[in-house]
């Protein structure tokens, strides 16, 4: 066994070696620092120490490795990254995923080439098989093993009498359709065999795609024959123009018969946004996506987004803007029935004693009651508590109640949506703004770029506050409105006071006080609009919403 002086000996000589590695780096051997390195596995990064003379030190530094500036592992806290992002990830947050038509095509390729490898059968037979079964791989495999002689004939793939298809020159040849039999006539035949001439396929196929918009379900025009055009028969057929106009159909054609899928409503875009949201739990969730082209919707109903208020609530509250529901309200306020032909009367003068024109009936305005009892007392109703009177009267003022609450909500709807229009013409003209406040204040593209993010940040708030009036219409009274009332209050004061400073001149804008102001204000409104949709979103998702309004 080595003796202490010899183990601490050789620890010297491993300093000294050591210090000539180092030396080596430096390219001096009488710097006044030591870098020190060790070999795999260990990871370090180089640390210059202090030079100590004895070779205590290093026993206790090789035992210490944190000294050298290693690197130690995070401690494990139970929960990932992923977990953060599930973590903020809010209540209201849909998820959802936009696809490009590159990647709606590679969707259905791959899925043609599966059931072609699966049920060995031809690439655009599988296609028309998918297209029947709305997409369904599963179902359509598990049918077509079951029963596949059916399946192929209720697809409009019945038995085939031809081979390949193809334009042929067939001798004494007569089209059906045109009754043309030159000898030189190009014809075609689907795998039915019904065969016409080239011609009249196109002009049939012409008014199929471009009039009809058809493309999936083009059929024979054999009359009864539901034969399926597939897309290597059409491209024989059709110019390019309108070959790429029928793969344009079969692509929408894809996206329409998945439930998961949606194309984006915006004006030219060509997206399609994947949900998982169903039907069903459309009065649960307000499930509001946005595409790459920064139009948000809502996935359940396509209209623009309308978060927090559910579908249902969106539809009914459309119609009654729009329909003459308020009409009839209006009629209701204004107008009364007469007690024995129910006519409809409006009164158009001071005089409270009425004669209905139609039945010749008199009464009273004002307590319905009939005007032979109240003699000669003209402008004073001392039939009051009459029983016909008082219901008249009951139901008039209910009318009346009804109609200067739904004028409550809906002005409040009306102006915030006018004021949305406004902010949205603001924010065409905020990069203008952008320019003249970099050429005023010095400061640079990125430093003005709050004034860009305040006009989003109303943009968004408007489009919230205005759908909440909406919601709050239908709501009953207790204390979660009460809840939802505070938080849209604050949302309100905190987007108008918000409005307010964007709407400054640029060189008020150029002062750094009212900058910060813009900036701490814009993350109010935002953080004030998570939390009111947050809410509202936890209670719907719960079901403790109660509702009112016939909704």
């Amino acid at each position: 066994m080595d003796s202490d002086d010899d183990f601490m000996s050789g620890l010297s000589s491993d300093e000294d070696a050591l210090q000539d590695e180092s030396d080596d780096d430096n390219g001096s051997a009488d710097g006044m620092s030591r870098s020190f390195h060790f070999p795999s596995p260990f990871s370090c990064r180089r640390t210059n120490l202090p030079h100590e003379p004895s070779s205590s030190p290093l026993i206790t530094n090789l035992y210490q490795p944190t000294d050298f500036g290693f690197d130690e592992p995070e401690p494990d806290l139970g929960y990932t990254q992923k977990d953060e992002v599930k973590k903020e990830k809010k209540s209201f947050d849909t998820t959802f995923k936009v696809y490009e038509p590159k990647d709606i095509q590679a969707q259905q390729d791959d899925l043609i080439d599966e059931v072609n490898m699966i049920l060995d059968i031809r690439k655009e037979d599988a296609a028309i098989l998918l297209r029947h079964f709305r997409w369904n791989k599963e179902r359509l495999i598990e049918d077509y093993m079951d029963r596949p002689k059916k399946v192929l004939e209720s697809a409009g793939l019945g038995p085939s009498s031809t081979g390949p298809p193809r334009l042929e020159t067939i001798p004494g040849f007569m089209c059906d359709i045109c009754c043309e039999d030159d000898a030189d006539l190009l014809s075609f035949a689907m795998k039915c065999g019904h065969r016409y001439c080239a011609d009249c396929y196109r002009q049939y196929l012409t008014q199929k795609i471009k009039e009809e918009g058809e493309a999936a379900r083009i059929q024979c025009p054999q009359d009864g024959c539901k034969r399926i055009m597939d897309a290597k028969s059409l491209d024989l057929l059709v110019s390019v123009d309108l070959k790429d106009r029928y793969h344009e159909l079969l692509t929408r054609t894809y996206v329409e018969d998945k439930d998961q899928l949606k194309w984006c409503p915006a004006p030219d875009c060509v997206n399609a946004i994947e949900c998982g949201i169903k039907k069903k739990d459309l009065d649960k969730v307000v499930p509001t996506v946005a595409c790459d082209c920064k139009h948000r919707f809502c996935f359940g109903c396509g209209q623009a987004d309308h978060q927090p208020a559910p579908c249902e609530l969106v539809k009914k509250w459309l119609k009654k803007c729009a329909d003459d529901s308020e009409t009839a309200n209006w009629i209701s306020a204004n107008t009364k029935e007469c007690p024995k032909c129910v006519s409809t009367i409006e009164k158009n003068g001071g005089c409270n004693h009425m004669t209905c024109r139609k039945c010749k009936h008199e009464f009273c305005w004002m307590c319905m009651g009939l005007w032979s009892e109240h003699g000669t007392s003209w402008y004073n109703c001392n039939r009051f508590e009459e029983k016909s009177g008082s219901e008249a009267r009951d139901a008039q003022t209910k009318s009346r109640v009804s109609l200067e609450r739904y004028l409550h909500y809906y002005n409040r709807y009306a102006n915030h949506e006018q004021s949305a229009k406004l902010d949205k013409d603001i924010y065409q003209k905020t990069e203008s703004k952008m320019i003249k406040l970099q050429t005023a204040s010095g400061m640079s593209w990125i430093e003005v770029q709050y004034l860009n993010a305040a006009s989003q940040a109303l943009q968004t708030c408007r489009q919230t506050l205005k759908w909440t009036y909406a919601f709050a219409f239908y709501l009953a009274r207790n204390n979660l409105t009460e809840m939802f009332e505070d938080n849209q209050k604050d949302l309100e004061m905190a987007v108008e006071a918000l409005s307010e400073m964007f709407e400054k001149p640029v060189e008020d804008l150029a002062d750094s006080k009212l900058k910060v102001e813009i900036m701490d204000k814009t993350s109010y409104c935002n953080k004030r609009r998570v939390i009111l949709l947050e809410d509202t979103a936890d209670n719907l998702a719960n079901g403790v919403w109660t509702w009112s309004n016939g909704f």
